[in-house]
């Protein structure tokens, strides 16, 4: 099973629109692919894709519901089918209060006595729901800031896409991402990988050049070159995804792999 989560702390860099190209791409090679919206923003992917979900209403379920196990249905009954070859978890303006919901879920259960683990509960979702037996690959975009929304998505996929724009603005936030992962680990006990760093709008200018050199990421013995491809755009992002280009992959542990064994009980 493939799982990863795409991730940057700069926004507009392409990181949603990365998202739909990888789950579209694939799909185009035969995999079953479910992609989960945790970005609450107008500009998350249940938006860019004009899927019609019923993302202001306060009464219809939604996935923050299931994460703090007050759901209203079933979470199949969440996943939506798209015409681009994979199946979506839209987002709902509820992810807003993410975090104050966490927190009183957790206090409830504290004075019931039952475990709650903020960061685990999407994990513990999909288990429940066996998504693992019904899609070889899960795909999460949470919004570019650090909160239960990434740490949730870390937590269930324990592997990172990252987009990479080659500025350095661009580098700054791969820099900080390296921080918040760090952290991540340390706080909640997981092993999380960067399976890639796919560069963004990349030019032929002198300072994007030397700027992506100068990556730590690229830089390091364990980074390789592999090559891909993007079809489609969003006519709402400047940038173009040039997966033809580079993917420059970077594995953080030599021991390190992406196994099925994360979305197991």
């Amino acid at each position: 099973m493939l799982t990863y989560t795409t991730y940057s702390e700069a926004g507009g860099v392409g990181k949603t629109t990365l998202a739909s190209n990888l789950a579209d791409a694939h799909g185009q090679h035969d995999r079953d692919v479910l992609v989960i919206d945790l970005d609450p923003q107008n500009g998350s992917l249940t938006y860019l894709l004009g899927v019609d979900a019923p993302r202001d209403d306060s009464n219809a379920d939604n996935i923050a519901r299931h994460l703090i196990d007050r759901p209203k249905g079933a979470f199949e009954d969440l996943i939506l089918e798209t015409p681009f070859g994979f199946d979506l978890v839209p987002s709902h303006n509820m992810l807003e209060n993410l975090a104050d919901l966490l927190t009183r879920a957790a206090s409830m259960a504290e004075d019931l006595g039952e475990e709650f683990e903020r960061h685990d509960q999407l994990r513990q979702v999909l288990l429940n729901a066996d998504i693992p037996e019904k899609y070889d690959t899960i795909v999460v975009d949470p919004p570019a800031t650090a909160g239960p929304h990434l740490y949730n998505a870390i937590g269930a996929t324990r592997s990172l896409v990252i987009p990479l724009e080659p500025t350095g603005k661009g580098m700054q936030s791969i820099e900080g991402l390296q921080d918040v992962v760090q952290g991540f680990e340390e706080t909640v006990g997981v092993t999380v990988g960067v399976l890639a760093v796919v560069p963004n709008g990349v030019g032929r200018t002198t300072d994007q050049q030397r700027t992506t050199r100068q990556s730590p990421l690229v830089s390091d013995r364990r980074c390789s070159k592999a090559v891909g491809t993007s079809r489609r755009q969003h006519s709402r992002t400047s940038m173009s995804i040039d997966l033809g280009n580079a993917i420059m992959k970077w594995r953080r542990s030599s021991s390190y792999t992406n196994s099925p064994a994360i979305l197991r009980r």
